[in-house]
């Protein structure tokens, strides 16, 4: 490519995260997928591309976005010929400078443990040695020595909630750019941090964490630095946190920071992994609470997580307590929806409600529900640190059940924002408490309204206490199984 020329950038991806764990598989029907730039989402990591790359006047060609809900293992025919696709897309575009990669991290298929390295080495073997591939991928991811191998740069988001998904890929883009001009050389180094766990980066010291890390990026010969989360549900070998550094062509260097950063964030284990409160505590801690709302968030029937999202257990409970003035979202119940969207606003109806997906959602609820209002294809807002994603949660229902009011959605997928009751001319903020299942993506839409965030370890299909966790091929000799210093490597 000489000075004169512009760029050609090839942009295309396939997203998802497995719960290996989950009874629902992920079919070639569960992706969304969009083949056209005017379709992405305004806010979304693509978006961020697409702009950064016309405002540098770089030519830009889109294969193929493909997004499912987080769920079971994906259908490997679903897989291959989603990755068909991509790489014939590729072909077609070529010749290309720039091949641009937003995936998750954590996906993995019948017969594939690492779809995300086996996609990137497809793609260097398409493309060749001598063309830039950058990767985004979410900070759950399972961080792999193929994924290295094969991509020139990966930077992974730094905040949990992920209110960083466009800002992390403008500064890959930037990073590919200076790649492209020769100016800098990407060198790239992994740490394993033998940790498991969630790590939160709304409270301290993982804020303080977060933030050091950022301000070191761009200092000290190190251009960036992530740290892979890992996602504990997902029961492969490279399962697990690590750090990840990348230098200006010193690969001693990225080795040392990507160690250094790893073995700092390791002698804070104990206290940044979140440690959710058991059901029936979490419960009387709110009802005490001298003001509300106190959100509960129900983290192990967060269908981020690749839960089903129709689990009764706590909606039972608060209803055997007679809690009122409370709420909670959003059950996955199709049929339900269906039933009282015929009967329309205003009605009272007998329903069967939720329970239906297996022994970890509990039994259904048979209940007398007043049907508050009925919204076609509900949409929420997923907070970003610019803007919000406007995020579908298909045709929705408000019932109120007793004295709580339940947001019950045709579409699998977790709580982002109090959108889910304000839609319905639901005030929230009025509530006692509001019990949301998501695990932390809530936070950034309810910390302002809270007058406390509870996470609670309520029974469900993403067990929040890993030694519930039945794995198989997770190597187990890292924290929390052992607390042990890490040794010298």
């Amino acid at each position: 490519m000489t000075a004169a020329q512009r760029p050609r950038v090839f942009l295309a991806g396939i997203v998802t995260e497995t719960n290996t764990f989950s009874p629902i598989p992920t079919g070639a029907r569960d992706f969304d997928v969009i083949r056209r730039v005017e379709e992405f989402a305004e806010g979304s990591d693509l978006a961020a591309i697409r702009d950064a790359v016309e405002v540098r006047g770089w030519e830009l060609t889109f294969g193929l976005s493909a997004t499912a809900q987080p769920a079971g293992l994906t259908v490997r025919r679903a897989y291959e010929d989603l990755r068909a696709e991509l790489l014939d897309a590729l072909r077609a575009a070529a010749p290309v400078d720039l091949v641009l990669l937003p995936l998750h991290g954590a996906m993995v298929a019948q017969g594939y443990d690492d779809c995300e390295g086996d996609l990137i080495e497809a793609v260097r073997q398409v493309v060749g040695e001598d063309v830039t591939i950058g990767v985004e991928l979410d900070l759950h991811c399972h961080l792999t020595e193929r994924m290295v191998a094969h991509a020139d740069v990966i930077v992974i988001y730094q905040e949990y909630p992920h209110t960083d998904m466009a800002t992390r890929a403008v500064e890959l883009v930037d990073l590919c750019a200076e790649a492209l001009k020769g100016a800098i050389v990407p060198t790239m180094a992994i740490f394993d941090l033998e940790m498991m766990g969630l790590y939160p980066t709304t409270s301290e010291p993982m804020r303080s964490y977060v933030d050091s890390m950022r301000r070191a990026e761009g200092t000290g010969g190190v251009l960036s630095l992530s740290l892979a989360h890992g996602f504990p549900w997902g029961d492969v070998p490279e399962c697990g946190a690590r750090m990840l550094a990348i230098t200006d062509g010193d690969t001693d260097g990225a080795q040392r920071a990507a160690e250094a950063w790893g073995r700092r964030f390791y002698d804070l284990r104990d206290e940044v992994t979140l440690r959710p409160v058991p059901m029936e505590e979490a419960i009387e801690r709110a009802l005490a609470a001298p003001r509300g709302p106190v959100v509960l968030a129900d983290q192990a029937d967060n269908a981020g997580g690749g839960a089903p999202g129709d689990s009764t257990v706590v909606l039972r409970r608060l209803l055997e307590r007679g809690v009122s003035d409370a709420g909670l979202a959003m059950i996955w119940d199709p049929v339900a929806v269906s039933l009282a969207n015929a009967a329309g606003a205003g009605a009272t109806l007998s329903l069967r409600l939720g329970g239906k997906m297996g022994a970890a959602s509990g039994d259904p609820l048979d209940v007398e529900a007043h049907v508050i209002g009925v919204i076609d294809a509900m949409k929420q807002r997923w907070p970003q640190k610019e803007g919000a994603i406007m995020s579908p949660c298909g045709d929705a229902v408000a019932l109120r059940i007793q004295g709580v009011d339940v947001i019950v959605a045709s579409r699998r997928t977790q709580v982002f924002s109090p959108d889910v009751w304000t839609n319905f001319g639901i005030d929230p903020r009025a509530k006692r408490l509001l019990v949301v299942k998501s695990a932390q993506h809530f936070h950034a839409g309810f910390a302002p309204i809270a007058s406390e965030i509870v996470y609670m370890a309520a029974p469900g299909a993403v067990a929040v206490d890993l030694d519930q966790v039945p794995y198989e091929r997770v190597d187990r000799e890292r924290y929390p199984w052992v607390e042990d210093p890490l040794p010298p490597r």
